[in-house]
This record gives structure tokens, C-alpha cells and sequence, in this order.
């Protein structure tokens, strides 16, 4: 038997309704917001991720995905997906006048890396993610955040930790490295394996390392926000009061670096904390990156956006207790009794489908306690029962599964109107209005 690559995993029918109910839930939001879904490709050139997220980078150096193709092209699959919304903006030349700004673009898909799987962090992983491009405005920044806030909000979740940092500019960053380097020279010893490789090439990311030493060592580092210029300063003051003002509470931490080379100025994250046990979960991530664009071939604009990992936040919601709407009961099950009746229960499937609502039948020749079954396991709201005799009479017996009360109707008028059929024994006129309303 074949089965499933280590790191990957199935999303059955009975969790893939979670799955579908967050995405809608982000859809729905983001459009609001004016943001608009973007689908680019999950193989890449390698070329990308090295360049953008960086050679250094614990994802590129150690945890991408890459090979070479027939064609002998370095190919990578993405490991997040800043990068390749960004090529899109560059090689389709979105920044163009014909193009609104700031152009406000929204993802969803799987993203790969190769890391040891455990709850909540598999090698094929999925995110939703917001870019933003052309706008320096720190109101971009806080509307970016805002909208991360808000989405949380809408799946009820509790707990919820704004922390906010700034990186400056470029040049800035540079005399912050060599800050961190002077400072970490003198105990590199001291320091965990992986940062003694990072002390020369990314000493950055030593203050948010989750080892123990590094944590200890990194108490008293230089911190980022001392080495901002006025201007870089000016921003991210700008950035706290629009916060102030929307009543997004948040916290300044200058340990928060992120882990990618293109970010600058601020950056953020999201974290719930779970108070009975102290334990942190950072749900949502991002930041500015003024200079991606520019740096990927495009012209001098500015970029910012955020992503959250889906499985990560699935089982936070778990872990809070929080509901995920179950799948649509199914309006009407048509009960079909003998092979006579095969083609009429389908007929009126179909029209019940064709009207808008949620139809089904039975496939199998099941007796009428299997079906029964099934139409409970449904949640189904009327049942529609044809037999030879109701075939032979023209009718059709109904049976409402709250009030359990029965009728009989024409066959001839559930095929011409099986909406107003439905409404009349239901009473349910959501679906029906909508339908005359020419929703459907």
C-alpha cells in the first residue's frame, strides 16, 4: 500500500468543512478591505527565494525544497508566499497606471518546508496571506494590522497579542549588524551552535533564537529601535497612534525580527496566550519590505502585507472551544422505493438543485430504514418519498423532520415548483427569496 509523504497530510471530508469556513470567513473579509485573491504557481525558480527571502535564511539554507528539472532549471517549491505574489506584481507589471493603489492582493495555498512535522507545522503546510503594494503611508500599516485583528475577531478568537518592532531602513540595519556582532563576538562560545554560524552572516536573528543561551545572552543586546534614523523613528510612531486610535492594543518588542531579509521598518506579530499554562502560539506574522520590489526587477515601491498558517490556527480554535459551523443541513431527500421510480426522484433532484436548494437521493437501492439513516446523518429538513404507487397516482408524499407533520402533492406541481413546495411545507422562505430575487 502506498501512503502519504511524512509531513504531509489528507484533509478529509470530515475536517475539510473547517478548512472551507475559515477561507470564507477571510474572503468574505478581505473583499471588504478591497483586497483582491492572486494564485501564483507553487514551483518557483530557486533564484527567487535566495534572493528575496535570502541565502542565510534558515528556510533557504536548510529547509527549502529545491531540485533541478529535465531542463536542468533549479526549481523550488515555495516555502512562503511574499515572494512569488511579488514576481507576479513585477513580471504582469501591476504597478501600472491602469492599476488602482495601493493594489491590495490576497492569497490562500500550500507553502513546503522541510522541517521535523509536529502539531500544527507539517513539511506541506497551507497560509492565508495579504500583500499591499505602492502606499509608504504608515495608515497602510495600521489598516495591514487592523485587518489581521479583525479576522481573528471574526472566528471569536481569545487572547489575542499584538507585538509591534521596527527595522529601519536598510542602512539603518547595517549599523544595528555590526552592533550585534560587536556585541556577540566576546561570548560566542557561549552561544547555540546554529547562532555561532549566524553570529557572521544573519546575527539578527540570534534575538528571537528560541535556545535557552541565546535568550539569556540576548537580554541586554543592543535593541534595533535605538538605532533608527528620524524619519524610520517618525513612522513607526505614526504607525502606534493610528493603532491608538482604531483601539488595537499592542506591544512594543524590540526582540521581533522575523525571519526573512526583506523586511523593513515595522513588523508584527500576532500571539495567543494561554494563560492556564502559560503557553504562546504566534498565529500571524508580517510586516514592510519597501525594497522587495525593486529588488526582484521591479521599480522603487513600496510592499507590506501578513500570513497566517491555517493548521496552527485550526487547533487554536480547538483549544478555545470554538464552534465551526457544521455543514449545510440538506433541504430535501428524496426517497425513492423500486427501480420504476429511478428516473422521477431524479427529475426532482434536479429541480430542487436547479432552485437553489440543497437536494439528495439515494444511489444504492437501500431499503427504507437505511435511508431513513442517512436522511437523520443529513440533518435533511423535508422528505420527498416516491413509490410505484405514488408514480402510478401522480403524487408525492412529503414529510417536514422537525414538526414530523405529512402531506401530499401533485408530482406535476413539484416539477414545475418545487421552490414554492418546499416553502409552503417548511415555511423556510430564506433560500426562496434569495431564489426570486434572482440571487441564484
Amino acid at each position: 500500500m502506498i501512503q502519504k509523504i511524512k509531513g504531509a497530510e489528507d484533509i478529509l471530508p470530515k475536517d475539510s468543512y473547517k478548512w472551507q469556513y475559515i477561507e470564507d470567513v477571510a474572503r468574505d473579509l478581505f473583499e471588504r478591505y478591497l483586497y483582491q485573491e492572486i494564485r501564483t504557481p507553487m514551483m518557483e525558480s530557486y533564484d527567487l527565494f535566495s534572493r528575496s527571502v535570502g541565502d542565510t535564511t534558515d528556510i533557504v539554507s536548510k529547509e527549502m525544497y529545491d531540485f533541478y528539472d529535465k531542463g536542468e532549471r533549479h526549481i523550488a517549491l515555495r516555502p512562503e508566499g511574499t515572494a512569488g505574489v511579488v514576481r507576479a506584481y513585477v513580471e504582469h507589471k501591476l504597478h501600472g497606471p491602469e492599476f488602482a493603489k495601493p493594489l491590495k492582493l490576497y492569497y490562500i495555498g500550500p507553502m513546503f518546508r522541510y522541517e521535523r512535522p509536529q502539531a500544527g507545522r507539517q513539511r506541506q503546510f497551507h497560509q492565508i496571506g495579504v500583500e499591499a503594494f505602492g502606499s509608504v503611508n504608515p495608515a497602510t500599516d495600521a489598516e495591514i494590522i487592523a485587518l489581521a485583528w479583525h479576522f481573528f475577531e471574526e472566528l471569536e478568537v481569545k487572547n489575542l497579542k499584538l507585538y509591534l518592532n521596527s527595522l529601519g531602513k536598510p542602512e539603518e540595519r547595517q549599523v544595528y549588524r555590526e552592533a550585534l556582532i560587536e556585541y556577540f563576538t566576546p561570548v560566542k562560545d557561549q552561544l547555540s551552535k546554529d547562532s555561532q554560524k549566524r553570529l557572521e552572516t544573519n546575527p539578527m536573528r540570534i534575538i528571537d533564537s528560541k535556545a535557552p543561551e541565546d535568550k539569556a545572552l540576548s537580554q541586554d543586546a543592543p535593541a534595533i529601535i535605538d538605532f533608527l534614523g528620524d524619519e524610520s523613528r517618525k513612522h513607526f510612531e505614526q504607525v502606534q497612534a493610528h493603532l491608538d486610535a482604531l483601539n488595537i492594543p499592542y506591544t512594543i518588542d524590540p526582540t521581533i525580527v522575523r525571519g526573512l531579509d526583506y523586511y523593513q521598518h515595522t513588523i508584527f506579530e500576532i500571539i495567543v496566550e494561554d494563560d492556564s499554562i502559560g503557553a504562546q502560539s504566534t498565529v500571524c506574522g508580517g510586516g514592510r519590505y519597501d525594497g522587495l520590489v525593486e529588488q526582484i526587477g521591479g521599480p522603487a515601491e513600496s510592499g507590506i502585507g501578513f500570513a497566517i498558517g491555517m493548521e496552527r490556527l485550526l487547533i487554536l480554535l480547538e483549544e478555545q472551544g470554538i464552534e465551526i459551523p457544521a455543514v449545510e443541513p440538506v433541504d430535501i431527500y428524496v426517497m425513492g422505493l423500486g427501480e420504476e421510480v429511478e428516473t422521477v426522484t431524479l427529475q426532482i433532484v434536479q429541480a430542487a438543485r436547479q432552485a437553489g436548494l440543497i437536494a439528495e437521493r439515494d444511489y444504492l437501492g437501500r431499503s427504507m430504514k437505511s435511508q431513513f439513516k442517512t436522511i437523520s446523518k443529513l440533518n435533511t429538513k423535508l422528505v420527498m418519498t416516491v413509490g410505484e404507487q405514488e408514480l402510478a397516482d401522480g403524487l408525492v408524499q412529503l414529510k417536514n423532520q422537525d414538526t414530523g407533520k405529512q402531506a401530499t402533492e401533485k408530482l406535476a406541481d413539484v416539477l414545475a415548483d418545487i421552490a414554492s413546495v418546499y416553502r409552503k411545507h417548511t415555511m423556510d422562505t430564506s433560500v426562496i427569496d434569495e431564489f426570486f430575487k434572482g440571487g441564484f
